[in-house]
């Protein structure tokens, strides 16, 4: 659990550091640009203390975020999860996004493996599960692995599959690209399960479904959202 004492020995304020870890986190931009931006308002830091403050402070904020958001809700049923993988490719090498996300567009999980089988389905489902409870259904495509951890988990009347059932998913995972293109692919494994993780917790708690709001309730909503963060990890 993050605590205000996570600032302790840092002379740069909070609400800097908030400000410069949500700018590389939501938006496509890199640790460069970060800092062209943060120097366009008079905060003079290098991008190397971006990059410092984001692999110390942004697994802290996805954590509260997602501590907040699971308890929230667990509340409500879930009625329909979209289970997808994409390839990502690390240090030349192919490995596996899956992402997990609600009727809503709400990503539940986020995790990298370097198989694509039965064993990393059913290990990803697990975690699912436990994490959030269960589904009344799961759209998935195509693929055998995940009707075979399906019926392993005695939930194969549960899966649902379709040409343009799982397109929930698949824009899901947009917002993930235009981040990738920006910061020039990954070399590690770990950092992009960190990122991916990170960015995931930042994407729910700023997505505010915009084209199915009005403008003024956009902006109450934006407003509360941006609000929420500049708390984070206050105590």
């Amino acid at each position: 659990m993050t605590r205000s004492a996570s600032f302790k020995y840092f002379k740069t304020s909070p609400e800097i550091i908030r400000l410069a870890v949500m700018l590389y986190i939501r938006f496509p931009l890199s640790l460069r640009n970060v800092e062209d931006l943060l120097h366009e308002r008079g905060i003079d830091v290098s991008h190397e203390t971006v990059r410092y403050w984001w692999n110390r402070f942004g697994p802290m904020f996805a954590a509260e975020i997602r501590r907040k958001r699971v308890q929230q809700l667990r509340a409500f049923s879930k009625w329909k999860w979209h289970v997808d993988e994409v390839f990502v490719k690390v240090n030349g090498k192919r490995h596996y996004l899956w992402r997990a996300v609600d009727h809503e567009g709400e990503v539940l999980e986020a995790v990298v493996t370097k198989r694509r089988n039965k064993a990393v389905v059913l290990k990803f489902l697990k975690k699912l599960m436990k994490r959030h409870g269960k589904a009344e259904n799961v759209v998935t495509d195509r693929f055998a692995s995940y009707g075979a951890a399906l019926r392993e988990l005695g939930a194969n009347e549960k899966q649902r599959t379709g040409r343009w059932l799982n397109n929930r998913v698949e824009n899901s995972h947009l917002p993930f690209r235009r981040r990738e293109r920006a910061i020039l692919r990954f070399r590690r494994m770990r950092s992009l399960q960190k990122f991916a993780s990170v960015h995931s917790s930042v994407y729910n708690h700023f997505n505010q479904e915009r084209s199915l709001a009005s403008r003024d309730t956009f902006k109450l909503i934006r407003g509360a959202a941006l609000s929420e963060w500049r708390q984070l990890c206050s105590g």
